[in-house]
């Protein structure tokens, strides 16, 4: 199966070879790419190298790639999935990893170690009101740092020849030009990409996990089910 899978524009992943894992070839689609604020990072740098941070909260990928090579020391680190966590270990960062791949799950995490400790959270110009909500209401302090915008590319996927779309994020989704394809299979890679996506008027044939490799194991049960080819199970 080839699926197209919606990334930053010039942040593409290994993809690639987790799909093929899966026996599957994938290639990038780009609605949006990044605008790096460099003067905002370079800012949260030096707070959390003058120890002015207890933790650290890492939401994706870039953010980690960006920060984690100017960091000279650092409080407690976490990361929101493997992929995010391999970087700052690469960098010599050591970090948690939350056990499962959705912000909602952070507070739980913490527990009440959370309380009065000031929460550094380097992440995309999108909003995220009920990650602080949840922050400060059990306590801490959050404090977002907008180090990088989304912007639009305002160019169509090209996705004639796909055998399956995969949205990313709900931002993606919404800020994705294209027109669906007969056939093809419309993949969420968690539930709030799935919600944003049904009220899009497209709810997805798959949903996953909020990982890329729990989402390909779902595609194939879905492609199982109804008798396409799939990955056996072990």
């Amino acid at each position: 199966m080839k699926i197209a899978i919606t990334r930053l524009r010039g942040k593409d992943t290994d993809d690639s070879r987790r799909c093929a894992e899966f026996g599957h070839t994938c290639y990038t689609v780009s609605p949006l790419e990044a605008q790096v604020h460099e003067d905002r990072i370079e800012e949260f740098v030096r707070e959390v190298n003058a120890g002015r941070y207890d933790c650290i909260f890492f939401t994706s990928a870039l953010p980690a790639k960006i920060i984690a090579p100017l960091l000279g020391t650092w409080p407690r680190v976490v990361a929101i999935g493997p992929q995010t966590a391999g970087i700052l270990k690469s960098r010599g960062i050591p970090c948690e990893v939350l056990p499962h791949y959705y912000s909602r799950d952070f507070v739980p995490y913490l527990g009440a170690w959370i309380e009065g400790k000031r929460i550094g959270i380097p992440r995309a110009d999108v909003p995220n009101d009920a990650l602080m909500a949840s922050i400060a209401g059990a306590g801490g302090i959050p404090m977002e740092i907008r180090c990088y915008s989304l912007v639009p590319t305002n160019e169509p996927l090209g996705i004639e020849g796909a055998d399956a779309l995969l949205f990313t994020s709900a931002f993606s989704f919404r800020s994705a030009i294209w027109e669906k394809v007969p056939g093809i299979i419309l993949v969420a890679i968690g539930d709030i990409t799935a919600e944003e996506m049904g009220k899009g008027g497209f709810s997805p044939h798959v949903t996953g996990n909020g990982s890329l490799v729990g989402t390909l194991q779902a595609l194939d049960r879905y492609m199982r089910e109804r008798g396409l080819a799939g990955r056996e199970e072990p």
